[in-house]
């Protein structure tokens, strides 16, 4: 059951502590796990976790590729394991392990890659991924999500404990807006209806998802009504809420803290491609690199604001 919470709120926990935190909880409760680090151990909050169970959370070093090779080897010993590290190391620097070793022989490992596009700031335009969604959603088996806040995160990572198979979760380290009030449960696959609406439809992401709220808020005191999903699983995506929604709104914005090319835009257009052709517009990176900066400075310089879709639907309105 999806629960709203008021608009404008920070989450009142870090995201790497919603991680770290779950560790340390399956630890204490013998569930296998088994937590994987390339040297990113206090960014993480991993640090205190590895001191308390030394046996059960490995620093592997600056080793990314054979991160994912222990990973799957002790995922065949039967333990549960799961891999941290940014997303841009998680995809470009290993994605040939993560095809051989995890999805061509399906075994079970949890990838967290976190730093998602422009929330990596300071770290630069080398630690700042903006194509690892699309690069790891080419995988044949792969689920691929971008967690939205720490009660998603916190629901998710419990749901994936107990499933079997490859798993890439996007995600930032530090606080989110918070859109879901604790109790709020998760479909993998299903994409959340947020706001209804009947003139246009914005599907977002990650950070965007508090962003099309606020650009919603703004169109309907401009007479607007628009209708906000969050589409946390990006691979395998909600096609039957694209369709019908592209059917009762006649128009898709789409927002990603991604590159436009083969992330949430490319998926919804094949979609709509298929099922309903509607006039779409694709809100996020445009084939551009990162670079030093504050979040809010980064958001403005690449388009991913709530003024940036608010233009993109005016321009599908007019």
């Amino acid at each position: 059951m999806i629960k709203l919470a008021p608009m404008g709120e920070q989450d009142s926990i870090e995201m790497r502590k919603v991680y770290s935190g779950f560790v340390r909880e399956q630890i204490k409760q013998n569930s296998g796990i088994i937590a994987l680090e390339a040297d990113l151990m206090s960014s993480m909050s991993m640090d205190t976790v590895q001191a308390e169970f030394p046996q059960d959370v490995i620093n592997c070093g600056i080793m990314e590729a054979n991160v994912i090779g222990t990973a799957a080897g002790l995922s065949l010993a039967g333990r549960k394991p799961f891999v941290h590290t940014f997303t841009a190391f998680a995809s470009r620097r290993c994605f040939d392990q993560l095809f051989m070793a995890l999805d061509y022989q399906r075994n079970n490992v949890k990838v967290i890659a976190s730093d998602a596009g422009v929330t990596a700031c300071h770290n630069g335009g080398t630690h700042m991924s903006f194509e690892d969604m699309g690069i790891v959603r080419g995988l044949a088996h792969a689920v691929v999500l971008e967690v939205t806040d720490s009660v998603m995160f916190n629901d998710i990572l419990h749901q994936l404990i107990g499933l079997d198979g490859f798993y890439w979760v996007r995600t930032i380290r530090k606080q989110a807006r918070r859109i879901y009030e604790p109790g709020t449960t998760f479909t993998i696959g299903k994409g959340n209806v947020l706001r209804e609406g009947r003139d246009i439809t914005l599907i977002a992401n990650g950070i965007m998802v508090a962003e099309a709220l606020d650009a919603a808020t703004i169109l309907a005191h401009q007479g607007v009504d628009a209708a906000v999903i969050d589409m946390f699983t990006l691979k395998p995506i909600d096609r039957m809420l694209v369709k019908n929604y592209a059917e009762k709104t006649g128009r898709v914005v789409t927002c990603e803290n991604h590159n436009i090319h083969n992330g949430l835009g490319s998926a919804v257009a094949e979609v709509l491609s298929e099922t309903c052709p509607v006039p779409l517009r694709r809100v996020g990176v445009k084939d551009q690199y990162g670079q030093v900066g504050t979040q809010d400075y980064l958001q403005r310089t690449y388009g991913l604001t709530c003024a940036d879709i608010v233009a993109a639907a005016r321009e599908l309105l007019e």
